[in-house]
């Protein structure tokens, strides 16, 4: 069993039975995201997290809210492709700042290529929002 999936069993947030078949994993000191689709690793993308004066929360979370296409309220409606909203208004999304993926530059929010986003938004649609797992760590 997967190093991630054991330690979600342990920590009491997936039981066996219900154990996510989608692990997004995000590396904050790496900037990077690594997904595993049934305990085997598929993607491994440069991302883009909190810059300094901001904070993207580590844990483990199951996504809330999907939108193919969001536009922030907060942030001067900037665009937020392939948004899945996992805490309140924190989100993993797409954006068209790709020179900026591999270093710190959001408000919160962790940002992927367009491209890597639609990828992982099919997947979690594919499997479910309750067969996903977003694991957020330092």
């Amino acid at each position: 069993m997967p190093a991630v999936l054991v330690l979600l069993l342990l920590s009491g947030f997936l039981s066996r039975a219900e154990a996510a078949t989608v692990v997004a994993r995000v590396d904050l000191s790496s900037q990077r995201m690594t997904v595993s689709v049934n305990g085997v690793p598929r993607y491994s993308w440069l991302v883009s997290t909190a810059r300094r004066g901001y904070v993207t929360p580590t844990g483990v979370y199951r996504p809330q809210r999907l939108y193919r296409m969001y536009y922030s309220r907060k942030y001067y409606n900037s665009p937020m492709p392939y948004s899945i909203f996992y805490s309140g208004g924190y989100a993993i999304h797409g954006s068209y700042a790709v020179s900026q993926l591999g270093g710190p530059a959001s408000h919160g929010c962790i940002r992927l290529h367009p491209s890597n986003a639609a990828t992982l938004y099919s997947l979690v649609q594919s499997y479910g929002r309750g067969n996903t797992a977003i694991v957020i760590t330092r």
